[in-house]
Parts: C-alpha cells; sequence; structure tokens
C-alpha cells in the first residue's frame, strides 16, 4: 500500500513540476511579445527608424482600412512606413500602451493594442512571428483610429 501510495506522489509532483514549466515558458512568452510590442510604440513615438527596423520583420505591412479619409484600404511596407518614421510623416507622439488581448500559439502571436496619444488614439491588431534565432518580430499592423 505504501508502495501505491508512493507512486501516486510521485505522478502528482511530476504532473505539478510539468505544469509550473510549461506556465513559466508561457508567461515567458507573454512577456517577450509584450516587451516587443511596448517597443514598437514608443520606437516610433520618438522616431527612433533603427529601432524599428530591428522589431519587424522583413514582410511588415501596415494594412490601412479607410484610415485619415481615405475610401480604400492601403498596404505599406516596412520600407515605405520607415521612411515616412525617418521623415517625420509618422511618429512623434508619447502614447499609453494598453495590451488588451494577447494570444500565443507556437511561434505566432497575435494582440489587440490600444495607442493613446495627444495627436490620436489607435486601436490595433498586431501580428508577430518568433524568428529562428527565437526574437519575436511584427509581421502586420492593422490600425484604427477612434
Amino acid at each position: 500500500m505504501r508502495h501505491c501510495m508512493l507512486i501516486l506522489l510521485m505522478g502528482i509532483s511530476f504532473s505539478l513540476s510539468c505544469s509550473a514549466q510549461k506556465t513559466t515558458t508561457m508567461e515567458k512568452g507573454e512577456q517577450a511579445v509584450k516587451m516587443a510590442l511596448k517597443k514598437f510604440a514608443h520606437s516610433g513615438d520618438v522616431q527612433d527608424a533603427a529601432t524599428l527596423d530591428q522589431l519587424l520583420d522583413d514582410n511588415f505591412r501596415i494594412v490601412m482600412n479607410q484610415l485619415f479619409g481615405s475610401k480604400e484600404v492601403i498596404v505599406m511596407s516596412k520600407e515605405v512606413y520607415l521612411e515616412k518614421i525617418k521623415n517625420k510623416e509618422f511618429g512623434g507622439d508619447k502614447r499609453k500602451v494598453h495590451i488588451e488581448d494577447l494570444k500565443i500559439v507556437g511561434k505566432s502571436a497575435q494582440a489587440k493594442v490600444t495607442l493613446k496619444g495627444s495627436k490620436a488614439t489607435f486601436i490595433s491588431l498586431i501580428q508577430l512571428v518568433m524568428n529562428s534565432q527565437g526574437e519575436w518580430k511584427l509581421v502586420s499592423d492593422v490600425p484604427t483610429v477612434i
């Protein structure tokens, strides 16, 4: 009987240990994604194109659906976005970042982020991917101005 109880307790202990490791790994992933999102917002605010270049995947796109009076969907590449940051057409606001919803599935992540500044408030749906070096990179931003 003692032998059975010992085996049962060892099994429960192992199960709890695995569960704790999984939670810790998930928490680290969430923290890394949140850090990337906050660095993205801050770098845009201070118009730091060099840091943005490091945060954005080469395939990064902004999908602007009827923003700023347009009646069209405009897709902007990473290169065009960075040029607008360098030329100070974009950015230059101090925004508060609120990450409302974050989902991570394997090496992909998606977040709903509210960026509230003095110039405008955006709600963005942002997608990220983990590269082969384990870094989270933004691959798309679909903003809405409210």
